[in-house]
């Protein structure tokens, strides 16, 4: 295992696949169909990582509709205006939910569906590790994690959530957000995080 301490990590859900688009019937040859859907969204998110821009980025797991990604577990990356390895994490994978956002628009303009992401990013410290014999899994645990994983969970479709402290890092490379909300997370209490906006070029 590998003590990492200072790792982006963002989950995507598509909330709304299972809840309004996932059936069992005749028609969609009891669900089959529906995964084969499911399956070319998640193949068009690995696709996004192969770009050189996102060689920080890793895709740790998919958990349902939900993709997890992190960013600092491989050699560093660059990015233009950002100073620090966190700094490079950081924006890498807001770039990246961005990207995300725009896949998934052209896959309903193609498909003729009405997918919507729910994004959260933190950052922080973390484990990382195979874990188990058999079918050995490589995973991230940790506080930043979780904390992560609340952020998507909270949040609201169509947007980005972030930790007020990840936030801090990313307006110093032109970011812009909506102003600061707070959320309840289970085991942290009541936390400040904004919706990321869009990032000014300079």
């Amino acid at each position: 295992y590998d003590d990492y301490s200072s790792v982006g990590v963002m989950f995507a859900s598509i909330p709304n696949f299972f809840a309004e688009f996932y059936a069992e019937n005749d028609v969609n040859n009891n669900g089959l169909e529906c995964m084969r859907v499911l399956n070319e969204i998640i193949a068009d998110f690995d696709d996004l990582l192969e770009r050189y821009k996102f060689n920080c980025i890793e895709k740790i797991k998919t958990i349902g509709a939900t993709y997890m990604v992190a960013a600092g577990l491989t050699p560093k990356a660059v990015y233009d205006g950002a100073d620090t390895d966190l700094e490079v994490y950081l924006c890498n994978i807001c770039e990246f939910a961005f990207a995300m956002q725009d896949c998934i628009k052209r896959i309903n303009k193609h498909s003729f569906n009405n997918f919507q992401l729910r994004i959260g990013i933190n950052h922080g410290s973390l484990v990382a590790g195979v874990i188990g014999a058999t079918k050995p899994q490589y995973d991230i645990w940790g506080n930043t994690v979780n904390v992560a994983s609340r952020m998507e969970s909270t949040g609201k479709v169509g947007k980005i959530q972030i930790t007020e402290e990840s936030c801090s890092i990313l307006e110093r490379n032109g970011f812009r957000f909506e102003p600061p909300h707070f959320v309840q997370v289970k085991g942290k209490g009541t936390m400040k995080a904004r919706f990321l906006i869009d990032r000014v070029l300079t």
